[in-house]
């Protein structure tokens, strides 16, 4: 289907084929928030449709929360609803959105004593807790969490402590771990099924991964994480220094995450230590998700 154009032959739906293009035009920001798409007669003249195609797709937008309609106002783009992290920063995700004045919820889905080799490996440890968490903002998920830590030091920790808390703040209040550092590795993905039930994505969306280890100031590993992050809510922040200085700052860790479970991908723990090199997967991380994007568009 190509942009701007509707195919009667095809098997989609007229109505569903209008809302992937005003939704490909909002994604791109062809239509940027808080603009006014075109009236529901121009959506007409346009497209060769009748009104009832078109308010079927304003309809769907509408209900994805994509765009707002009223009386009087037509239909307009809606807030992006973005959350911004730095992915430098040692500070977990619901503490940098604290500082945005929002407030996350974080929800316990699985807390307790588990065997994996990796995990175990990079920790130091024959067995680990394992933690999965959902964070969400205004009821809206965000972030789908897996967190790996060596069961002896964290067997204490329990699932109530754990609600609508910082994993790190509660290491550092109950078990006297203060995390310092780590290493990071961003990747765009597909969410498969068990992380777009979790996050309320299509199958198969773009989603954001952060994956890494954490460490305390002795330089001991304390956690080791994956974070699956809705790509259309999140936005990784880098902060960018001289070429000359970046070798000597160290890219701190985030430890606000985790991976595994029967969809998970496989981390390795390996993140550039260096501003440039980070800055390197972003630019990477931005064009592997055009084209994910632009292939989940082809198929529709």
């Amino acid at each position: 289907m190509a942009d701007g154009a509707l195919d009667g032959s095809s098997r989609t739906p007229l109505h569903a084929q209008l809302a992937a293009i005003l939704r490909g035009r909002i994604a791109d920001t062809s239509l940027p928030p808080g603009s006014a798409l075109p009236t529901e007669a121009e959506l007409q003249e346009q497209f060769g449709i009748s009104r009832s195609v078109v308010r079927q797709a304003l309809l769907a937008l509408t209900a994805e929360g994509l765009i707002t309609r009223g009386r009087g106002r037509g239909s307009v783009v809606a807030p992006r609803g973005e959350h911004h992290r730095l992915v430098q920063r040692t500070a977990g995700l619901s503490a940098q959105i604290a500082t945005e004045g929002e407030v996350s919820t974080t929800e316990i889905v699985d807390l307790g004593p588990e065997r994996n080799s990796r995990a175990e490996a990079q920790l130091g440890v024959s067995r680990v807790l394992a933690l999965r968490r959902i964070r969400s903002v205004a009821g809206e998920p965000i972030a789908l969490i897996h967190t790996w830590l060596p069961l002896p030091l964290a067997a204490a920790l329990t699932a109530d402590e754990l609600t609508d808390a910082s994993l790190h703040a509660v290491m550092r209040e109950k078990l006297g771990v203060v995390v310092t550092s780590g290493r990071r590795q961003v990747r765009a993905v597909a969410a498969m099924p068990v992380v777009a039930r979790a996050l309320g994505t299509a199958e198969g969306a773009p989603v954001l991964l952060l994956e890494g280890t954490s460490v305390d100031a002795d330089g001991r590993p304390v956690e080791v994480f994956s974070t699956w992050h809705r790509a259309d809510r999140v936005i990784f922040d880098i902060d960018v220094v001289d070429d000359g200085a970046a070798g000597s700052l160290p890219v701190a860790a985030s430890g606000e995450t985790y991976p595994s479970g029967p969809d998970a991908t496989p981390s390795h723990a390996s993140c550039s230590e260096g501003h440039n090199d980070l800055a390197a997967r972003a630019r990477a991380l931005a064009a592997e998700l055009s084209a994910l994007s632009a292939e989940l568009e082809r198929r529709q």
